[in-house]
């Protein structure tokens, strides 16, 4: 019996737009999560300029999240997950791919940078069995504002694929879909990818741009 894996990207691939921002929006405010996010540029930026900080996207992610969740009890990040769902739109090709593979009978992944705060709830009507996905850390149910286990994007996101790959499979056949250039490196792990031009909140492909994660 043939064993199959499709794994999907979120942010610009099922959905249009990215789901960080308005989240943390709806958490902390409009104004003050757009203004810790200018915050959390600059300083990203001062940091590259001096020869530190790493990969900058990851670090303007992680001072923004710093910014707006520390503090915050989980329960109020729930609420703000159900407020989320009333945001997404979905893009319907690549929804309809993930319900044809599930149809299938095949294993369907959801690999994103987004936060494991808020995706199970916007996942809950679809039929994936996994999920990767970008951890916070809470103590005592209270968020401290940092990354539990690593931003899963590009590299890392790729590093989990391919231990989910080595530890689940072996798999028959393996598909995989996600915008460039971020998904490449776990694309380049399946068997059959397919690059989805990124998609903007007005619905419209935006061949050759990054997601915001």
């Amino acid at each position: 019996m043939s064993k199959a894996i499709a794994i999907f990207d979120f942010d610009g691939t099922l959905i249009a737009g990215d789901s960080l921002l308005p989240f943390l929006e709806r958490v902390v405010g409009k104004r003050k999560a757009r203004f810790a996010m200018v915050r959390s540029l600059r300083a990203a930026v001062m940091r590259a300029s001096r020869g530190k900080g790493g990969d900058i996207r990851t670090q303007v992610k992680a001072g923004l999240l710093a910014r707006t969740l520390k503090g915050v009890p989980a329960e109020k990040a729930q609420q703000a997950a159900d407020d989320l769902a009333g945001w997404l739109r979905w893009h319907p090709p690549t929804l309809n791919a993930l319900r044809r593979h599930a149809d299938k009978g095949h294993r369907v992944i959801v690999a994103t940078g987004a936060l494991a705060l808020y995706m199970p709830r916007l996942l809950a009507d679809l039929p994936v069995d996994g999920l990767m996905a970008t951890e916070m850390e809470s103590v005592d149910g209270v968020l401290t504002g940092h990354m539990q286990g690593g931003n899963c994007v590009r590299d890392e996101k790729a590093r989990r694929v391919a231990e989910l790959l080595e530890s689940d499979g072996p798999f028959t056949t393996t598909y995989g879909y996600g915008n460039r250039p971020s998904d490449l490196p776990f694309l380049a792990l399946m068997q059959h990818p397919t690059i989805v031009p990124t998609v903007g909140r007005r619905g419209k492909p935006k061949p050759g741009t990054d997601d915001a994660e």
